[in-house]
C-alpha cells in the first residue's frame, strides 16, 4: 500500500471576477449533471466527503455542487453528535449512509472526525483514535473494492480567514446561528489541530484513496477547484476551465421529435428522465409485443 499519495491542487481561478465566476459555475454544474446522470444509468456509486476546519466552507462547496442535480439521486449527509453506541461501532456510522446504487453521497465532514477534531476535543479515547487510524484505509478500500467511487476533499483555511468567517458569520442575522461556543473551543486548540491534521494527511492517502487538498480561503476559487477535480476524473469529455463560453448550446434538447430551447438545467434534467423513462417503457412494450407473438 502506497501512503503519502496526497494530492495538492493547484487552481487555475486565482483572483476570478464575480461574472467570470458565474460563468465558470455554470459550465460546471453542466458537467456535473452529465456526471449524475451517466452514473444514475450505470447504476454506480460516488462518496464524496468534504473534510477541513470550522469555516473552510464545506458547506457553501457542497451547495454548488448539488444546486442543479436531481434532488432523487443526492443525499448531503452531515452527521451529528454520535451515540454512545455509534462512537464505538465509528465505521458501521458511516456505512449506513454510502450511497446506493445510482445514487452521489456528499458529506459535509465524514468518518475523519475520528483522526481529527474528536481526539482534539477529546471526544473519543486514545485507543479509539489508534484504531481509527489502523483500520480506515482497509475500509476504504473494501468499499472502493465492493464498486464505491470515493473522493476525499480536504478544505484548507488559515488562521486569519477562520477568524474573520467567523466574525461575519456572528454578525449576520441569517448566519449567526452557524457560530458556537465550541467552535471557539476548537480555535483555541489550532496547533493541535495542525499536529492530527497532519498526521492524518500522511496516513490516510493511497493511491487507491487519496486526498485532495484544495486552499480554502478565497471561496469561490476552492468552489471551482474542487467542482474541477471531480469534473476531470469522473467526467467524459476533456474540460478547458475559464474559456469563458456560455452553455447556450446545452440548454436546448429534443424530445419525441420536438425541440426544447431555452431552459434552465432543471428543466433538461427533468426532460432527459422522462425521455429516458419513455425510452424504457417503449422498450418493455416491445419485449412484450414479441413475447405474445410466440404464445
Amino acid at each position: 500500500m502506497k501512503l503519502n499519495s496526497v494530492h495538492y491542487i493547484e487552481t487555475p481561478y486565482a483572483g476570478i471576477s464575480e461574472a467570470d465566476y458565474q460563468i465558470e459555475k455554470k459550465r460546471l454544474q453542466v458537467e456535473l449533471l452529465k456526471i449524475q446522470q451517466r452514473l444514475v444509468r450505470e447504476n454506480q456509486r460516488l462518496a464524496i466527503t468534504f473534510d477541513g476546519r470550522d469555516a473552510a466552507g464545506k458547506g457553501s462547496t457542497i451547495k454548488r455542487f448539488t444546486e442543479f442535480l436531481i434532488p432523487s439521486f443526492f443525499d448531503i449527509v452531515a452527521l451529528g453528535i454520535p451515540t454512545p453506541s455509534e462512537s464505538k461501532y465509528w465505521f458501521r456510522r458511516y456505512e449506513k449512509h454510502l450511497p446506493k446504487p445510482g445514487k452521489i453521497a456528499f458529506f459535509d465532514r465524514s468518518w475523519y472526525n475520528r483522526a481529527l477534531i474528536e481526539p482534539v476535543m477529546g471526544y473519543c479515547t486514545e485507543p479509539q483514535y489508534k484504531y481509527f487510524m489502523n483500520k480506515v484505509l482497509d475500509w476504504e478500500h473494501k468499499q472502493i473494492d465492493n464498486g464505491l467511487l470515493l473522493v476525499k476533499f480536504y478544505l484548507s483555511v488559515d488562521e486569519e480567514t477562520q477568524l474573520l468567517r467567523f466574525e461575519d458569520r456572528i454578525r449576520n442575522p441569517l448566519t449567526y446561528w452557524k457560530f458556537s461556543d465550541n467552535d471557539l473551543k476548537a480555535r483555541k486548540k489550532w496547533k493541535l489541530y495542525t499536529e492530527y491534521k497532519l498526521q492524518m494527511l500522511a496516513s490516510t492517502s493511497s493511491v487507491k484513496s487519496p486526498w485532495v487538498i484544495v486552499q480554502g480561503n478565497k471561496k469561490r476559487e476552492a468552489r471551482l477547484t474542487c467542482m474541477l477535480h471531480l469534473v476531470r476524473l469522473l467526467g467524459e469529455d476533456d474540460f478547458t476551465p475559464l474559456t469563458g463560453e456560455q452553455i447556450v448550446k446545452n440548454q436546448e434538447i429534443e424530445v419525441a421529435g420536438v425541440k426544447f430551447k431555452g431552459l434552465s438545467l432543471r428543466q433538461i434534467a427533468v426532460l432527459e428522465e422522462l425521455q429516458e423513462q419513455a425510452d424504457n417503457l417503449q422498450g418493455s412494450r416491445e419485449e412484450d409485443f414479441q413475447a405474445s407473438k410466440t404464445e
